[in-house]
């Protein structure tokens, strides 16, 4: 429940429109773009995303999901190759916004706007500063999350909180299925962040660093399984790492992408590969994985059962 005074200054805050810059890229970031454009108190008079990017053998040329969200709703993007060189007129702006954005602000342009620039991260703050801290918490086992409305400053994600939302992570939640629950809380509570902060009911808390972990980037290779270790810790390191980089083991000197798994509790040696009750299991530490879909390289994905009809010797061998 607000206080009578925190009501009050809100409306008061309600009759001034606030003028935001945006600094997004990803589907993520389009979710907090669109709370920003639909409420009538903001205006949001610049995006400021990442260059279009080719994917494919053909190398299209794609946008980023902020810039198509920006464009429908007529907003001006940029987007610079760099930030170091990128200039902004001083308190231009009342407030800038950055969501997953994916380049190194400088402190110029920290500066540039009346209030400074509030990131949204999706951790809990000071735990998982870095690229990629949904992946880190699933991959470590973690049973909440969160998003912390916070300040930027130079540093990694060391910026003073404003605010900080808490999430129970559901034990078979995967990546993309915790962030859509993160996107849709950091656009619930956005607007009332921002005029609690410009109102001073919000007053930014310093971290405590001596708390602080790191993550970095993710890479292919950090979807390589490891069979030693517990049934648990395997299944983390799938609901972490899927879609990408995804994880993967390999036979007969090809890869193996295991793209559907599931815990399971028959205990085989662990890498040995058997099939119990019409089920295709891989064995861990303290018992086994069940393949649901498979891939091998250069083939298309397919289920346990059509894959082991034409890979019958993979039985009773280990995975490495």
């Amino acid at each position: 429940y607000f206080s009578s005074l925190t009501i009050l200054i809100m409306k008061q805050n309600n009759n001034k429109t606030i003028h935001i810059i945006f600094f997004g890229t990803h589907i993520f970031a389009s979710h907090i773009l669109k709370a920003l454009v639909n409420s009538p108190n903001f205006s949001v008079d610049l995006v400021i995303t990442k260059p279009d990017k080719p994917i494919g053998r053909k190398q299209i040329l794609h946008s980023p999901p902020v810039k198509l969200f920006a464009k429908q709703h007529k907003i001006f993007v940029e987007q610079p190759q760099k930030l170091k060189n990128y200039t902004i007129k001083k308190n231009t702006f009342d407030l800038g916004v950055t969501v997953q954005y994916g380049l190194l602000i400088p402190q110029h342009i920290l500066d540039a706007p009346t209030h400074g620039i509030m990131n949204i991260h999706t951790s809990l703050l000071p735990k998982y500063r870095g690229a990629t801290p949904i992946q880190s918490a699933i991959l470590n086992g973690e049973t909440e999350s969160g998003v912390t409305f916070m300040l930027m400053d130079a540093g990694l994600d060391t910026g003073p909180i404003l605010q900080q939302e808490k999430i129970i992570i559901d034990p078979d939640e995967k990546t993309q299925e915790l962030e859509e629950k993160l996107a849709n809380i950091s656009a619930k509570n956005i607007e009332f962040v921002i005029h609690n902060y410009l109102s001073g009911l919000l007053q930014p808390q310093k971290q405590n660093d001596t708390k602080a972990t790191t993550c970095s980037q993710l890479s292919r290779k950090d979807g390589h399984i490891d069979f030693s270790k517990n049934t648990n810790t395997v299944y983390n390191q799938y609901r972490a790492l899927t879609p990408w980089p995804g994880i993967w083991t390999t036979w007969n000197g090809a890869r193996l992408k295991l793209l559907e798994i599931k815990p399971s509790n028959k205990k085989i040696p662990a890498g040995e590969v058997q099939m119990k009750d019409k089920k295709l299991l891989i064995g861990t530490a303290d018992g086994s994985i069940e393949i649901i879909q498979i891939q091998k390289e250069g083939k298309q994905a397919i289920d346990a059962q059509s894959f082991l009809n034409g890979n019958k010797t993979i039985l009773g061998t280990k995975m490495i």
